[in-house]
């Protein structure tokens, strides 16, 4: 699956970093930066709880 995220709904809050480290991270103006776009397996698990904890839905799984 992949993780897509909608930059301008994102508003830095980093709950999705903290659920997902390994595989996105905020920038020094954080703006959310997705490192690993195409995940599976246990990295699939830590990209549902990134998107689960999104307070503003701008993460999804296509």
């Amino acid at each position: 699956m992949r993780i897509e995220l909608d930059q301008a709904r994102c508003e830095g809050h980093g709950l999705c970093e903290e659920a997902a480290p390994n595989l996105m991270h905020l920038d020094d103006d954080a703006e959310l930066i997705i490192d690993v776009p195409e995940v599976e397996g246990d990295d699939l698990t830590k990209a549902q709880a990134a998107v689960r904890v999104c307070p503003v839905a701008a993460l999804r799984l296509a």
